[in-house]
This record gives C-alpha cells, sequence and structure tokens, in this order.
C-alpha cells in the first residue's frame, strides 16, 4: 500500500512538473520595457559576483606559491643530500664497546 502511494505521487508530481514546463510558459525576457530598477539590480548583482573573483584569485596563487615552495625546497633538498653523498661515500654505522 505505501509503496503504490510513493508511486502515484511520483506520477503525480512528474505529470505536474511535465505540465509546467510546456513550451506555452517558455518565453524569452524582453529588457525592452525594463525599468531602471531591473537595470540597476542587474549592475549590483554583477558586481557582487565579480567582486568574488578577488578572493578567488587570491586562494588560487596562494596554492601556486604554496606548490612552488614545496617543489623547489625538495629539489634543493636533493641536491643537497646528494652533496653530502659525494663527501661521506661509505659511511656506515660503527658499533662501540665499552
Amino acid at each position: 500500500m505505501l509503496k503504490r502511494r510513493r508511486f502515484c505521487l511520483a506520477g503525480l508530481m512528474f505529470g505536474l512538473i511535465t505540465l509546467m514546463a510546456t513550451p506555452a510558459f517558455a518565453r524569452s525576457i524582453n529588457f525592452k520595457d525594463a525599468g531602471v530598477v531591473l537595470w540597476i539590480f542587474i549592475i549590483i548583482g554583477a558586481v557582487i559576483v565579480l567582486l568574488q573573483l578577488i578572493p578567488a584569485i587570491i586562494l588560487f596563487f596562494s596554492f601556486v606559491g604554496t606548490m612552488t615552495g614545496l617543489v623547489a625546497k625538495k629539489k634543493a633538498s636533493e641536491k643537497v643530500a646528494a652533496e653530502e653523498k659525494a663527501i661521506f661515500p661509505g659511511a656506515e654505522p660503527v658499533s662501540v664497546e665499552k
């Protein structure tokens, strides 16, 4: 009974959504008769969206700088390790007797 009720409810919702999505309701937006308030709203919205790019750019370049620093540090440590191996070619731990 419960499964049938859910199935009927899902079918009813699908049908209503299909009826609402008919081409009769799908029309383009006409800005010809739009008032000044709508244009101000659109401009302020665009400015707000563009202002969000500032922290995004800061975070992006911070990430790039961090990764570049880590890669450079890793290459530098490998270079130092290679020089130390060249200085001490046969270094092995030695046991000490007391």
